[in-house]
């Protein structure tokens, strides 16, 4: 009679124990109702992770994406943030300056290969890792710069400001176009920093001074800085570029239309680029104004919440999803950029001689992240308006010096930000 009820309690420990080891880690994403490739993916990572171990189950939970940076606010503020949190890159650093997050607490050796953008770093320590990375390239045809003898830049030598600014004058004087560049000025938000800045950062500006992030004098209104103003508004007073009243219609499918000679636009547009020109359709890299050819980086990534009771639950997670399979799985699924050389050999499009491959080597050369700093919310939103301000005619020195003086104060208001 004791063997049975020793065996019997034996059997019903084992039977629970599953059940008693499975922990819930709750997970926030930024994508709710987009019934896209990529909110599959993400519930079908969740679901092999979670059957893949009996430790931990997560439980995912989906926001509208214009909603979903204010509901990670409010959770923090009443202490009732997940395990697991979604994060846009250049947002990452507020979070963790807030104590939203907290460092990931993963082994660096893991993340050897990676292009630059989708690790986010904040203080000297990684907070959050990224499974893809979005590039920016000028889009346009072999045959349009031909006909115009223009010649067409490689990522070793790309156009020169001069270059640049004489292929807009000969495609305008052609009149065959309503504009010979489009800029995305139907877009708003996130699109200036991450597309513009980088032009502004090619004359040698910046959004702030990234030496001590404590200043933006003389980075955003300096010589350079100003150089660059004066360009950016002579392409709309000259009507090289739709301006800040731009249709979002023609933003989609002007150059498809042929509305446009180029667009400036990213590696997500692309498919539908080579599938209306084939092979004349061509992805080049941005010009060199002075100091180098740059584009923006980094994308939505994952972090571990700073009130997360479970950790190495959530950081479990986050390494389950760090394998070329995933990359390359997103990369098949939304268009974006794989994270790793060995996971683009993988996908259909960034493949060696696919489609898209050109987009992994602007990646990996020419990409530099947006201010790493928790001041960046703030300075995107001033950076947005003074571009917008600027093509509108306003007074560029007038309109830098603004810019320059609301950083500031916002940077002394939160004692510097902690660097």
């Amino acid at each position: 009679m004791r063997l049975l009820i020793h065996t019997t309690m034996l059997a019903a420990i084992g039977f629970a124990s599953p059940a008693l080891a499975e922990t819930e880690l709750s997970m926030w994403y930024h994508g709710a109702g987009s019934a896209n490739a990529e909110e599959k993916l993400i519930n079908q990572l969740v679901d092999e992770f979670n059957a893949s171990q009996s430790d931990w189950k997560v439980v995912i939970e989906t926001f509208p994406q214009l909603a979903y940076n204010d509901a990670v606010g409010a959770a923090a503020l009443a202490g009732e943030l997940p395990d697991i949190l979604d994060v846009d890159g250049p947002v990452m650093p507020n979070w963790a300056w807030a104590n939203y997050m907290q460092p990931l607490g993963i082994d660096e050796a893991k993340l050897e290969g990676y292009l630059p953008g989708p690790i986010g770093r904040w203080n000297g320590e990684v907070y959050s890792v990224g499974l893809w990375d979005a590039a920016v390239a000028l889009t346009t045809r072999r045959s349009t710069l031909e006909k115009y003898d223009i010649r067409i830049p490689t990522l070793e030598e790309p156009w020169s400001l001069d270059e640049f600014n004489s292929a807009l004058e000969k495609i305008k004087a052609s009149g065959d176009f309503e504009f010979p560049l489009d800029l995305g000025m139907a877009w708003k938000g996130e699109w200036y920093p991450y597309a513009f800045s980088p032009l502004l950062q090619s004359f040698g500006g910046d959004i702030v001074d990234r030496s001590t992030y404590q200043s933006a004098e003389d980075v955003l209104n300096g010589d350079s800085a100003l150089a660059f103003g004066e360009w950016w508004q002579g392409l709309f007073q000259n009507k090289l570029v739709p301006g800040t009243s731009q249709d979002g219609a023609d933003r989609e499918t002007g150059l498809l239309e042929g509305k446009y000679a180029m667009s400036w636009n990213g590696n997500w547009a692309a498919l539908p680029v080579v599938e209306a020109f084939g092979d004349d359709a061509l992805f080049l890299p941005a010009p060199d104004f002075g100091n180098g050819s740059t584009i923006g980086a980094a994308s939505w990534q994952f972090g571990i919440s700073g009130t997360s009771k479970h950790p190495e639950g959530a950081r479990a997670f986050i390494e389950f999803a760090l394998q070329d399979k995933w990359f390359a799985a997103f990369s098949d699924g939304t268009g974006l950029i794989p994270v790793t050389s060995t996971a683009a050999a993988d996908t259909a499009n960034y493949k060696p001689g696919g489609s898209l491959e050109v987009f992994y080597g602007l990646s990996e050369n020419q990409a530099l992240v947006r201010p790493v700093t928790p001041g960046y919310i703030v300075q995107a939103k001033v950076f947005e308006k003074a571009l917008a301000d600027i093509a509108n005619g306003a007074d560029v020195a007038d309109t830098l010096d603004a810019a320059v003086d609301e950083i500031n104060e916002d940077i002394e208001n939160n004692k510097g930000y902690g660097h």
